[in-house]
């Protein structure tokens, strides 16, 4: 801690020599106001106050334009006012406010004619081009934020979220490479024998370098001690055959939540295409109670609903240990996603034990944010049951039996039951397959309102639980059915229009008036919601299959539905909302409220304000853009 301060006091030493060195008070709120702007903020004091002694303060009355013409060549500042920014064809392209600048040549290299008009009379701080010029060539930090500007602004918040933990490096700093290989024809004995000599817990069954299976511990003791199998039985018989794997170069995160969702405990490493090492519960210290590995398995062991729930009481709390360690927003919702996973799989089994096994094939299906695997706290249920075609009536019941012990106790487990009725334990949402493929034919051909409301939770669909064919299937059909109805398309593009961003005219936040919301925005309904559904409606017009939203823009800009640019652009926006509405649910636990979705811009710093205006600007141009790309269909 004395070493952070006595950095602070030199810091401050340093500002405030240069502060000194400048001699007017004009000059000195210049500085003041600079170094708080975007991307002077980063610059060291030896070349930030330099720069700030060759400002211009001007003053331009509304009305006044610029334009790659104006004698004045350089980086225009905005301290008060608003400047528009308008193409050669009037097409409005940006509303600048308080902090943000311009410069005009270097936005006609980008977009062609580009002219900027005062509409609000402005006081304007005036980078001379050979200084700002100067500045870009010297500073490469500098010179990148403005290649692009708005669009890298929101990448660049990334690196001003804490740093990462042992979570975020590579799995190959962490694997064992104590391997031992045996041929598939190994027996058994001889291979407890060779894992012994060697005090291993596993085993690569390979051909030649191709890697067969692994063998473990609990293979040899479930599949070929418990069963009796001669000791000379092949090896190759009792392993775990095309075992999942995963990258040296991925981070031991990646390798984590892959064991948590499958339950793993080994997993093995491959380095370009060679198996070079594994990756055991071991490595990733399961001691730890704050590991999601750890809270998943311990999850699957539970014997009754309350254990489960005492379980996962803390998750608000190990949340803000994963946000505090430096996990990135869309990991922490993998993390809670892949726990309610947990819960909901114990809970089916324990309905299992209870009602016996299921008379046919069937499914437990998550939709929306679970089926994303976009979940933060306070997620209410969202799922249903997909049953073969072959059921009858008879065994009926045991499906209702079924769901309505699994969601009960959801809701004990902290996932209240959804105000909506969308859970398994509704009737219309416990149907065999064909029932469920004929509601959603009926529901593109006749798009009522109800109807899309519905398709904006059940069109993101995950197989949870069961035969996980019921779940493809299903999606298939959705898929099928809207790709090929342009009416369809068109009344979900209305619906992703419905919640504009809270911006108003000059990019000015617009919050609640009145109510228990008074001053604040909602993060989810005016910035997740139409994002999510925006990405939706492009995959389900082009056939992706993908679900979760970053998957999506990935394979939509792989296909070139979307240009690489849109497609970052919105994994950035919907990042970094996601981010703030988790760091605001810690700050709200931390304070003991409720969390919520509702922020107050004002209590963000500067910077955030601004990033959360590019976020919601990038949410308004796609808006734009699906207008015209999808709207027809109405005709």
């Amino acid at each position: 801690m004395s070493d952070k301060i006595s950095t602070q006091h030199a810091y401050d030493r340093e500002h405030a020599n240069h502060i000194d060195a400048l001699g007017t008070p004009e000059l000195v709120t210049v500085a003041e106001f600079i170094r708080q702007t975007l991307p002077f903020n980063e610059l060291p004091a030896s070349i930030l106050y330099p720069c700030v002694a060759k400002i211009l303060v001007q003053y331009h009355c509304r009305g006044e334009s610029f334009s790659a013409d104006t004698p004045d060549k350089g980086l225009r500042i905005i301290r008060s006012g608003a400047v528009e920014l308008r193409n050669s064809d009037n097409k409005l392209l940006d509303r600048l406010g308080e902090g943000e600048s311009f410069h005009i040549i270097g936005l006609n290299a980008e977009r062609g004619a580009v002219i900027a008009t005062v509409i609000e009379d402005a006081l304007v701080y005036f980078v001379p081009d050979d200084v700002y010029r100067g500045l870009r060539k010297n500073d490469r930090s500098f010179d990148r934020y403005f290649s692009g500007q708005r669009n890298r602004r929101l990448r660049r918040a990334a690196r001003y979220q804490p740093e990462p933990n042992t979570m975020m490096q590579q799995v190959n700093t962490l694997m064992s490479t104590n391997l031992l290989m045996m041929e598939p024809s190994a027996t058994v004995q001889g291979t407890a024998q060779a894992m012994a000599k060697r005090r291993v817990s596993s085993a690569f069954v390979v051909k030649n370098t191709d890697l067969l299976g692994i063998v473990t511990d609990r293979d040899l003791r479930v599949r070929a001690v418990a069963k009796a199998l001669a000791p000379e039985t092949p090896v190759s018989q009792v392993m775990t055959a095309n075992p999942e794997w995963v990258e040296g170069q991925e981070t031991v995160f990646a390798a984590t939540l892959l064991m948590t969702q499958g339950r793993f405990h080994h997993l093995p490493v491959k380095i370009n295409g060679e198996t070079a090492g594994i990756v055991t519960t071991s490595d990733l210290v399961l001691s730890k109670q704050d590991d999601p590995v750890y809270l998943v398995q311990h999850i699957s062991r539970q014997a009754d609903v309350n254990s489960i729930k005492q379980l996962v009481s803390g998750m608000s709390k190990l949340m803000i240990q994963w946000v505090n360690s430096g996990m990135r927003a869309q990991q922490v919702s993998q993390i809670l996603t892949a726990v309610s996973d947990a819960i909901t799989i114990r809970l089916i089994q324990l309905a299992e034990e209870q009602f016996g096994p299921a008379p046919v094939p069937w499914c437990w299906a998550g939709f929306g944010s679970q089926a994303r695997s976009e979940q933060l706290l306070g997620a209410d249920q969202d799922n249903g049951l997909v049953i073969s075609d072959a059921v009858t009536a008879d065994q009926l019941p045991w499906f209702e039996k079924l769901a309505r012990f699994v969601c009960d106790a959801l809701s004990e487990c902290g996932y209240v039951h959804c105000p909506g009725g969308i859970m398994a334990m509704t009737d219309e949402w416990c149907q065999p397959l064909v029932t469920w493929q004929d509601t959603v034919r009926r529901w593109t051909r006749s798009p009522t309102q109800d109807a899309v409301m519905r398709v904006s939770i059940f069109f993101d669909v995950r197989c949870i639980y069961g035969d996980c064919s019921l779940a493809d299937r299903l999606q298939e059909t959705m898929l099928e059915q809207a790709s090929q109805n342009s009416i369809f398309l068109a009344a979900l593009c209305a619906n992703a229009l419905e919640a504009r961003p809270p911006l108003g005219i000059f990019r000015r936040f617009v919050v609640d008036r009145d109510g228990e919301h008074r001053k604040e925005l909602d993060l989810k309904k005016r910035g997740v919601l139409p994002l999510t559904e925006i990405v939706r409606l492009h995959a389900l017009a082009h056939k992706i299959s993908a679900v979760n939203t970053d998957e999506r823009l990935k394979a939509l800009a792989a296909e070139k539905h979307l240009t690489i640019t849109n497609s970052r652009n919105l994994a950035d926006a919907l990042h970094f909302i996601q981010h703030l509405r988790i760091t605001h649910q810690c700050e709200q636990v931390m304070r003991g409220e409720s969390v919520s979705n509702f922020l107050n811009p004002r209590d963000l710093p500067k910077m955030a304000r601004e990033q959360l205006r590019d976020a919601f600007t990038i949410i308004d141009e796609a808006q734009s853009a699906i207008r015209q790309t999808y709207r027809a269909g109405m005709a």
